[in-house]
């Protein structure tokens, strides 16, 4: 029954990310009538939340003032450094989608899910923001599993904002990146990337992966996380573009759940193919002979699994013949 109900602090705890509880109160401890004029929210719909956000913790509430505890502060206001927000508010969208599982199951087709109450663009900027709240902290050490890494010219596809860009050329001082990814996620990657600066070693490129020709001339190309939103069929096609791409011996590195045959381990690796299964066409997730047949068939050598993970990060590295 636990699992069952584990719902309910779930939608609670992401229904005040997506409002910007936790940022307005701890700017000024407020009640929920208060709360409800600035939000534009409904009085009594407010209180309610507030209540079960103070019931699991989240909130303080002291007469009829409610305030924000600082360890949960640093963690869910916009300005904190340490903000986990944006995956806080990606995952809102992600449970919208999960309670349609039994229609998606029924239909096999995607979830049907507009916009949450931020807008489309809003969203976009959670989806990668909550990608670098979860890869930062563990880039730097991920991209030592591929040790000795030596490369002159990165291609990072579908880069984001560039958190594992950063990571590897921080790791190679000498070499340089482009990041490939759509028009829409430029200006993210142009900030994050001077933030790092790195500016005079990357080339920005705006483009779409699945209609688009990848820019050439690089010896190493990076795939994170990119392949579990693809059908096979697709990340055949995309890898025929990534070997297409790379100069002669070059390598591409996927980084990517790896499931064990048998498809049920490892669970987090599972539970992610039924995200793939709610939001997408064709993803989920892959063992490694299934990745070493694609990447084979296209024309890779050589395919070899680095470095296994339970979660997102296990590491398959295949070659490009010197011809």
């Amino acid at each position: 029954m636990d699992v069952a109900r584990s719902f309910q602090p779930a939608s609670v705890l992401t229904a005040a990310a997506d409002l910007d509880v936790f940022s307005r109160l701890h700017e000024k401890p407020s009640t929920a009538q208060a709360l409800a004029g600035e939000l534009g929210t409904d009085p009594r719909a407010t209180r309610i939340l507030l209540d079960a956000l103070a019931a699991l913790e989240l909130l303080t509430k002291q007469g009829s003032d409610y305030s924000v505890p600082e360890d949960v502060a640093m963690l869910l206001t916009e300005k904190s450094a340490d903000s986990v927000l944006p995956m806080v508010r990606h995952l809102a969208n992600c449970l919208r989608r999960w309670a349609q599982l039994s229609f998606v199951t029924q239909t096999g087709r995607p979830a049907e899910c507009g916009p949450s109450i931020r807008g489309e663009p809003a969203d976009r900027a959670s989806f990668i923001g909550g990608m670098h709240n979860i890869c930062e902290p563990i880039a730097a050490e991920v991209v030592k599993k591929l040790r000795p890494l030596k490369f002159g010219h990165l291609l990072d596809i579908g880069s984001a904002s560039g958190t594992w860009a950063i990571a590897l050329l921080r790791a190679v001082p000498e070499a340089k990146a482009t990041l490939f990814d759509l028009p829409s996620v430029m200006a993210m990657a142009e900030q994050r990337i001077a933030e790092a600066g790195l500016g005079d070693r990357v080339t920005l490129v705006a483009g779409d992966f699945y209609t688009d020709d990848l820019p050439d001339g690089a010896d190493l190309a990076w795939l994170g996380a990119i392949c579990h939103q693809n059908s096979r069929k697709q990340n055949r096609a995309l890898f025929a573009k990534v070997h297409r791409a790379l100069k002669g011996g070059g390598v591409a590195v996927i980084r990517d759940v790896v499931m064990d045959p048998s498809r049920a381990q490892p669970e987090w690796g599972a539970l992610f193919a039924v995200n793939m299964l709610v939001a997408t066409e064709g993803g989920g997730t892959y063992t490694f002979d299934e990745y070493r047949q694609d990447l084979c068939e296209v024309g890779f050598e050589r395919v070899r699994l680095v470095h296994r993970d339970e979660f997102m990060s296990s590491l398959i590295r295949a070659e490009k013949g010197l011809r």
